[in-house]
């Protein structure tokens, strides 16, 4: 910008420009004072903020703040060293040498009319902007520039270098910017303040930039250069001129979502930016809480292209592992003309993404659905057990396949081990939730409901609502369902099982015999009290329809066994046994009134047992005793 001729410049803005200047130049002459070191710590800055006409990649840009800058040491034959530590973990380091007309770093926008600071990267921290402090030709050189990657990551072979117009090219005034490195390219055209002009540029795709300034208020462009090492500017100014250098980054974040919910509440998941040369963790982060996400811990800022692994795993103290999860990816890119190749919902934990291109913005996020979990536990009624040594054993079964399984622990109301281990279930496959009797129980004496949840609250599985119920989860469902028992008041309650076993038969006597027609067998019933409360007086008897192929009579003979624990009951074989012929069961054991003909009769139809006393109540093993009569098979 001339300061003497742009008509654009207020009185106002000339008089802060002046003032400026003097500034400049008293810095300069306060700095020949002091003594210089080799190389000076500097740092890179990105802008803050897009502003109006600034790309959308504007983060991918760290540009270099020369604070640091020693102007002696800088035109001397040496040159000033420059390292700097950057985002991702290298080290940027290069010579400066100087010459011509005097300059000094400053703060950006370097003045009012400035297009970059006012207009686009806005914000950028320290002082970016290498500026003349008077009219003239300045030159500067950049030589030996390198990158040195952390520790333990391969080599930087490419990189990117940009450089800028920090001021504004007006009329006698030229900007250009060579490079040994890769042809120009040009990454962005910063809008002026007002109006649509800009400097005439030549050189793209060559090794040499140029802006030829116009009259009026002008923009300004940025350039890169691929993996240079040295970079020689030229600032022509007829008032001032300005010019800044970039570090060109490509920007990765990883984020994690979980798709409908934790396998366990306790999972957490751990996500890592690795560089798939030597498996360095680059960047890292885990997920928190108990909500879904999305969680974005990880994230890296490369210089270089570095070849990148994204991987996804469950975090230190999870109670499952990854292999409980349906991981897919998915990637979005700022930059639309990138031609980085991206993931779309592809089904991994671990994706070699390949290297980022100068400019990408690259957003990943792992979607994590768990498989089906099921869980089956049990609860107690406030009551309590039954007998104190009742348990129960849950069971999640897959057709006759028992998958998870418990049994129970504890008395009274209180349920240990009550859960089964949580189960990956297969989509699409029907399950079923089921208990059994342990130990002295009896799940007649219990009332039992079952109720089911769903940790993805809008599933549409459908869950069963009663004990032995079936269902069938999908992808994303993390079901438990708890059965409650509530034990029944104090009663009775009378069980009876009925066997038949071979006594002997026509072809083989007593030895080895076989249920063949002609065979005589022993029929038993056996009559148990599970209830705690013991049965009336002489209220126990039993009418019980004989199966068609077996006929009773005179040589029934029956016997009585006395159970463990014991009934308390007694039988007489003269009195306590009766029969009928009636088609219908006999309301009553006094309507047994059918006296056999023969020792196997036909005419038998029912057989009428009435054992005397009160059978006992049960103190957890049900209380019993057996009869047996003979019979022969047809």
């Amino acid at each position: 910008m001339n300061m003497n001729t742009d008509p654009e410049m207020s009185s106002i803005a000339k008089m802060i420009n002046a003032a400026r200047v003097l500034c400049m130049l008293f810095a300069l002459i306060s700095g020949m004072l002091l003594v210089t070191t080799p190389a000076r710590a500097a740092n890179c800055y990105t802008a803050t903020s897009q502003g109006s006409t600034g790309p959308a990649d504007y983060l991918s840009y760290c540009w270099i703040d020369f604070s640091t800058y020693d102007d002696t040491a800088a035109r001397s034959a040496a040159g000033q060293g420059f390292s700097l530590a950057l985002q991702d973990g290298s080290k940027l380091s290069f010579n400066m040498k100087v010459s011509g007309s005097a300059f000094a770093p400053v703060t950006s926008p370097s003045w009012p009319g400035a297009a970059v600071g006012n207009t686009a990267f806005l914000g950028i921290g320290g002082q970016p902007i290498l500026y003349q402090s008077v009219a003239g030709t300045t030159s500067v050189t950049l030589s030996a520039i390198t990158i040195i990657p952390p520790t333990g990551i391969q080599a930087v072979t490419q990189y990117m270098m940009a450089a800028g117009d920090g001021e504004s090219s007006n009329a006698s005034e030229s900007l250009s910017f060579q490079t040994n490195g890769g042809n120009w390219t040009q990454l962005d055209q910063v809008g002026p303040i007002s109006g649509s002009t800009y400097p005439a540029t030549s050189g793209v795709g060559t090794q040499t930039f140029t802006e030829t300034g116009v009259a009026g208020t002008v923009g300004a462009y940025i350039v890169g250069s691929s993996t240079p090492t040295t970079l020689t500017t030229t600032l022509v100014g007829a008032g001032l001129q300005g010019a800044m250098f970039a570090v060109r980054f490509a920007t990765i974040e990883l984020n994690t979502l979980i798709g409908t919910a934790r396998a366990t509440p306790a999972d957490q998941f751990g996500f890592t930016i690795n560089a798939t040369s030597n498996g360095a963790v680059l960047s890292s982060g885990t997920s928190n809480g108990t909500g879904n996400g999305p969680f974005t811990a990880a994230s890296l800022s490369s210089t270089s292209a570095l070849p990148l692994t994204l991987n996804e795993t469950l975090a230190a103290g999870s109670a499952t592992t990854i292999a409980h999860y349906v991981s897919k990816l998915t990637c979005t890119n700022a930059s639309s003309g990138s031609a980085t190749t991206l993931p779309n919902n592809v089904a991994t934990n671990s994706y070699n993404f390949g290297a980022l291109k100068y400019g990408d913005a690259v957003t990943c996020t792992y979607t994590e659905t768990p498989y089906p979990h099921l869980t089956l536990q049990k609860a107690m009624g406030a009551s309590g057990r039954q007998f104190a040594t009742d348990q129960f054993t849950m069971n999640v079964t897959q057709g006759a396949t028992t998958v998870a399984t418990t049994t129970t622990t504890g008395s009274g109301a209180a349920v240990t081990n009550g859960a089964t281990p949580l189960y990956q279930a297969t989509a699409a496959t029907a399950y079923k939730f089921a208990e059994a009797a342990s130990a002295t129980t009896v799940l007649a004496q219990y009332s039992a409901g079952m109720a089911c949840t769903n940790a993805w609250a809008v599933s549409s599985t459908t869950l069963p609502t009663t004990v032995g119920g079936t269902v069938t989860p999908q992808i994303g469902d993390v079901i438990t369902c708890s059965v409650t028992n509530t034990k029944l008041s104090a009663n009775a309650l009378l069980a009876v099982t009925k066997t038949a076993t071979p006594y002997s038969d026509p072809v083989n006597g007593t030895i080895n015999p076989k249920l063949i027609p002609g065979g005589i067998v022993t029929y038993t019933f056996t009559v148990s009290n599970s209830g705690a409360t013991p049965v009336d007086n002489n209220s126990v008897w039993l009418i019980d329809a004989l199966p068609m192929q077996l006929r009773v009579g005179t040589a029934a003979t029956p016997t009585f066994t006395q159970g463990t624990p014991s009934s308390g009951l007694t039988f007489n074989a003269a009195t306590d046994i009766a029969y009928s012929n009636s088609s219908t069961a006999p309301a009553m054991y006094s309507a047994c009134n059918y006296t056999p003909l023969s020792a196997y009769d036909a005419a038998v139809k029912f057989v009428c047992l009435n054992p005397k006393g009160t059978m006992s109540g049960s103190s957890g093993n049900p209380t019993n005793f057996q009869i047996s009569i003979r019979g022969q098979l047809q």
